[in-house]
């Protein structure tokens, strides 16, 4: 076998083998012109040549190359492979080579998508949290149309999510469970707000909702579909019943709250919510000049509540007073209009809504109810709100033998079924006329001071709608000749 000594002392282009049995391969050693001793396993290979397959440098020191037991101990692996039937070497160790490269590539790009998916979870748990999808949620309301919706569900979510749990919103929203559900909904409740807790649970639970449709379904905002919500978390939660509300007004109330209404924009809001029949006051708030036609006397409004994609057409074939109350509205919002451009140096808008307040934009939808509860405390009775109103026209219409469709056409609910948006195609102008006038009738009789309002275009102050009282007899006659 070869010493370390013979190594020393071989000269360059010289072979040294180190020996070994017949048939294994044999390990030697040549030192190179520029005196550097290379180690060397030669076999015999398949194709009968003979070939010197280079193993390493050879250093005594092992600092710069292989000792000699180093090199001795591999050419003991290629002797066994050699054995073992791997009579190509050269080709067998460049097929492992190019396999450990493969899996190291592997392995590094294992590590990089691993990184990727780290800092896609960092920025995920950073910009699709539980704010970020209700938002989403309020934007996807703001393109339907659905105006209250949207500030309902703005606020709901401001003042019970955000402010109220500020170290939860910035948490991944597909992270959220049940029961931090539950306690956010449960704090609401727990504050004495039943019906605020269930419209709370019904938005966060519809964002989730939306956010699980959004891959499959087109009509979802793709911009859902980055939240991978997979689960809904409110579904846990039982849904609270909203509790119906059972206040009416009677006849005398309603007469005294008619009487307590003036001639602001707002009063007049009022006034025309109940002559038309309890009309929701958002929608009427949302009328513009030109929803209304004037010979036949019929107010559009758009009824985009419910899950209806599209806001449905709602005309309102308006009793008399009610019609003169909308055309003296026109003759104001224009007047309002035309002063603001004028003071703006711009052009009036052609087509202003109805109900034109300060600056020239309209009513806020909130003011009316604040109204509403205002003249209930002077009133000194049980507390009322529009809702309550809206049930007193109906409870009324329903005992002046007004049937349950026409008041269901009349206050536009109800009418989301099969029947009424694919089969039923009458429009029930007739017979919504025929309850409007009732109606008025009916307000006439039980007005407080037997007073109503009639109002001639271009009467009155600059800043209000005019009024003038008309007998009650003159009320009757107007519906029952009409």
């Amino acid at each position: 076998m070869v010493t370390v000594k013979e190594l020393r002392t071989l000269k360059p282009t010289v072979w040294l083998s180190d020996g070994g049995a017949r048939g294994a391969g044999s390990l030697v050693f040549r030192r190179t012109g520029d005196g550097v001793i290379r180690a060397y396993f030669r076999h015999v290979q398949s194709d009968g040549t003979r070939y010197a397959l280079p193993i390493s440098q050879y250093d005594e020191t092992g600092r710069d190359g292989l000792t000699l037991a180093q090199i001795r101990a591999r050419a003991g692996e290629l002797s066994k492979l050699y054995q073992g039937g791997v009579k190509d070497l050269r080709a067998h160790l460049e097929a492992e080579e190019t396999e450990r490269r493969a899996a190291h590539d592997a392995a590094q790009a294992a590590q990089k998508a691993a990184r990727k998916a780290a800092e896609a979870e960092a920025v995920a748990r950073q910009r699709y949290t539980l704010k970020a999808l209700c938002d989403a949620y309020v934007d996807y309301l703001k393109r339907g149309g659905k105006s209250k919706a949207v500030k309902d569900a703005a606020s709901c979510f401001k003042v019970h999510v955000y402010e109220a749990f500020p170290g939860l919103v910035d948490t991944a929203a597909r992270e959220i469970t049940s029961h931090q559900i539950a306690a956010i909904i449960r704090r609401v409740r727990e504050g004495g707000k039943e019906r605020s807790a269930g419209v709370l649970r019904a938005y966060l639970g519809a964002a989730y909702s939306l956010a699980m449709r959004a891959p499959f379904d087109s009509g979802v905002p793709s911009d859902l579909i980055t939240f991978e919500i997979e689960s809904n978390p409110v579904q846990a939660i039982p849904a609270i019943p909203v509790r119906a509300g059972h206040r009416t007004l009677s006849p005398e109330e309603l007469g005294h709250y008619l009487g307590r209404l003036g001639d602001g924009v707002v009063d007049q809001a009022l006034k025309l919510n109940l002559l038309a029949g309890g009309q929701r006051i958002a929608q009427l708030l949302r009328a513009r000049i030109n929803d209304y036609h004037t010979a036949e006397r019929t107010l559009r409004l758009w009824d985009g509540k419910g899950k209806r994609s599209e806001p449905r057409e709602h005309l309102l074939p308006l009793g008399p007073n009610a019609a003169v109350l909308v055309e003296a509205l026109i003759a104001r919002a224009r007047r309002k209009v035309n002063e603001q451009a004028a003071h703006d140096g711009a052009e009036p808008d052609p087509n202003p809504l109805l109900f034109v307040s300060v600056g020239g934009v309209g009513v806020v939808a909130s003011t009316p109810g604040k109204r509403v509860a205002q003249i209930a405390a002077e009133m000194k009775c049980e507390p009322f709100d529009l809702r309550d109103i809206r049930r007193t026209v109906e409870t009324m219409l329903a005992a002046l033998k007004v049937s349950r469709d026409v008041r269901a056409q009349l206050l536009s609910h109800g009418l989301s079924g099969v029947q009424n948006l694919h089969y039923d195609r009458h429009s029930y102008m007739d017979e919504k006329r025929a309850a409007l006038l009732v109606w008025e009738r009916h307000l006439g009789t039980i007005a407080d001071g037997a007073v109503m309002s009639s109002f001639p275009e271009g009467e009155g102050d600059r800043d209000e709608v005019p009024k003038r009282p008309v007998a009650r007899s003159a009320i009757k006659r107007r519906a029952s000749t009409r």
